[in-house]
């Protein structure tokens, strides 16, 4: 069994690992980038079993203009359980009245089924198209 909550204390230990379990080590790479980063996030969500992080939602954004998903990530032992969908719908309702939510993620037929099924398009079904500047750890 789960439980979800605020993630209030950054322990850089746990989120590195919970990183590198899903290949994310571009943020691993840059020393203080992970506390940094979520310091500076809008809000946190963490999904624990027992006191193992298994999960993490990170939104980044003003809260009423755009809330902006910036990282959502499980555990690979512990993906397929609803965790991960746990973790979006509370994110999303915590911002209820936010004119649009937005997040880049990988083109995987099974991460594109997750987005759309939660009610996400993608930017070219809706007239738009999409700009990304990458800091060279990513290239």
């Amino acid at each position: 069994m789960y439980t979800i909550m605020p993630y209030t204390h950054v322990d850089t230990h746990a989120l590195e690992t919970l990183y590198r379990s899903v290949g994310w080590v571009c943020y691993l790479r840059r020393p203080n980038l992970l506390e940094e980063a979520f310091a500076h996030s809008l809000k946190v969500l963490a999904a624990y079993e027992d006191e193992q992080l298994i999960g993490i939602i990170r939104a980044v954004g003003d809260g009423v203009s755009i809330l902006y998903i910036q990282d959502l990530l499980v555990h690979p032992d512990h993906q397929r359980k609803g965790i991960g969908t746990r973790l979006l719908n509370e994110m999303l309702r915590a911002f209820p009245d936010v004119n649009q939510t937005v997040l880049i993620t990988d083109d995987a037929d099974e991460t594109i089924i997750f987005y759309e099924a939660a009610g996400f398009r993608k930017v070219q079904q809706v007239g738009c198209c999409s700009f990304i500047r990458l800091h060279e750890c990513y290239q």
